[in-house]
């Protein structure tokens, strides 16, 4: 299956520093010979028309953080699913831990905004993942098996829906769990998917949380790994492209 390298930049760069790396990368991106991956940067939405028009041609895929659940209306300070497509999305993720804790998001509200994804015709990246507690408490697969039952809208298919699976408590502090534990996650997402979906088998199931050059080879070649979603180090071209090389 061919992986899906995606950046989350969430809340950084300003308009200069993110129309820099997103032609970097474009330019590293066009100029790779057949790459064995696919790339996705998603910023903030205040600079998605920007990079889309500095990768425009370049192959890299453009993405975005949010999405309502509603196609418009009286709600300030959002985004909906059509303007992201409107402004060249192909992607969108939904769910993140950050929006989950931060905002309350409960899995309904995330099923409904795959939903609202899927029909402006953007893929739904879906994140899922246990915190520090309930891992410690061995929940960490009934969590994921919630959150996925909760989380994934009926409709759901390998072509509009990828599942990211970060462990809430390894984003951003530099912890992964081992190769084994991801394979053991992993495995158990690819069986509940099974459960849900007839096209399970080609549902790219990427790794979050803490993915560095140093692990990436290690990780990516962990069994139904098929990606990663990547946070601090899709800020530095060098690292997110040497994270990406790590699927050739």
């Amino acid at each position: 299956m061919r992986k899906l390298i995606a950046g989350n930049w969430k809340m950084n760069c300003l308009k200069g520093e993110g129309i820099e790396l997103a032609r970097d990368l474009g330019m590293r991106y066009a100029q790779e010979n057949d790459p064995a991956f696919d790339l996705l940067i998603c910023p903030p939405a205040t600079l998605i028309d920007a990079v889309g028009n500095v990768i425009a041609g370049s192959g890299v895929l453009l993405g975005g953080q949010d999405c309502h659940a509603e196609p418009k209306g009286a709600h300030t300070g959002d985004i909906a699913a059509p303007m992201l497509a409107d402004l060249g999305c192909s992607h969108v993720i939904v769910g993140h831990s950050e929006r989950r804790q931060n905002h309350g998001e409960i899995d309904l509200v995330v099923a409904e905004k795959a939903a609202a994804a899927h029909r402006a015709g953007l893929a739904a990246i879906i994140c899922i993942g246990e915190t520090e507690a309930e891992r410690d408490a061995g929940h960490a697969l009934a969590v994921c098996t919630r959150q996925l039952a909760g989380s994934v809208p009926k409709g759901a298919t390998a072509d509009n829906t990828v599942i990211a699976y970060e462990p809430v408590w390894a984003i951003g502090t530099g912890r992964t769990p081992t190769a084994a534990d991801v394979a053991e996650v992993h495995r158990h997402i690819r069986a509940e998917l099974c459960r849900q979906m007839s096209d399970a088998d080609r549902v790219r199931i990427l790794y979050g949380g803490s993915v560095k050059p140093s692990n990436a080879a290690e990780l990516m070649s962990v069994p139904n790994v098929d990606g990663a979603l990547v946070g601090g180090a899709s800020l530095k071209a060098e690292d997110f492209w040497a994270i990406a090389q790590a699927c050739s």
